[in-house]
């Protein structure tokens, strides 16, 4: 059985973290499975928007798979395996895509999990999940952006909390804290996921990877720089063939046809 399952219907793709045995701990071939997950996204036209998920029901994924780290610590320490055995290009580190992931977290996310939550773009977690950081409890920081996302994500001082206690926060402490943008029953989960993926796909989708790819280089720019790069970006745009159905299809009074072209 695939570690990761990959699934199309209609414009949205599922991604499915498959280990349900483990929690959906990630080993080596699941970050790999990962990877080639998103470059599906990626480079699949017919694929406008993403959800993330875990198999069964106790968790998204519970993190790294520390039975595995532990069974490989001799050949990292005997140098015969790198000291950083995870991918160099993962969807937590070196690889933007700008078309949009939805994470629907159910039950566990924490560590890995966490950070690959972190890692898409808005997070609805069922109303038993879980979320932290806990890589300090067993000596270890997270190694694929949690230091980093979680502070610009959450309260600088919440952020540490967490990443300095490793203890998990409720789904609703959660979404106080804007870690999450909704928590719903569990049964509703991946419905309510779906509708908001849905959502973003009546709207053009050519314009949604725009405003996903300004908001995130604009952040790491200063603001006359990132109001430059929003007008380069919209001209651009106004030459694209659904930049011209829409206003079209409003002067018609009839939903737009759009085609991400």
């Amino acid at each position: 059985m695939p570690v990761v399952l990959f699934e199309k219907k209609g414009h949205i793709a599922y991604i499915t973290l498959n280990r349900p045995e483990v929690m959906n701990a990630m080993n080596l071939e699941m970050w790999g499975a990962m990877t080639e997950a998103w470059l599906k996204v990626r480079d699949d036209p017919d694929v406008w928007t993403a959800i993330v998920t875990g198999a069964g029901d106790r968790a998204f994924s519970a993190g790294a798979d520390l039975k595995e780290l532990a069974e490989l610590q001799p050949k990292i320490a005997s140098g015969e395996l790198p000291r950083d055995i995870l991918p160099e290009i993962t969807p937590m580190r070196g690889l933007e895509v700008y078309k949009p992931f939805i994470a629907a977290i159910n039950g566990y996310a924490l560590g890995g999990g966490l950070e690959l939550a972190l890692a898409c773009d808005i997070r609805i977690a069922a109303d038993n999940a879980r979320l932290g950081l806990r890589e300090v409890v067993q000596a270890i920081i997270p190694g694929m952006g949690g230091t980093q996302r979680l502070p610009r994500l959450v309260p600088f001082g919440i952020a540490l909390e967490i990443l300095m206690t490793g203890d998990w926060v409720t789904a609703e402490e959660a979404y106080r804290i804007g870690l999450v943008n909704k928590v719903v029953p569990a049964a509703e989960l991946m419905s309510a996921a779906e509708a908001l993926a849905n959502r973003i796909n009546e709207n053009g989708p050519l314009a949604v990877r725009m405003v996903k790819e300004l908001a995130y280089r604009g952040v790491r720019m200063p603001l006359d720089e990132g109001i430059r790069l929003e007008r380069s970006f919209a001209q651009n745009l106004h030459m694209t063939e659904d930049a011209k159905e829409g206003p079209l299809a409003f002067a018609m009074k009839r939903k737009p046809e759009y085609k991400a072209r």
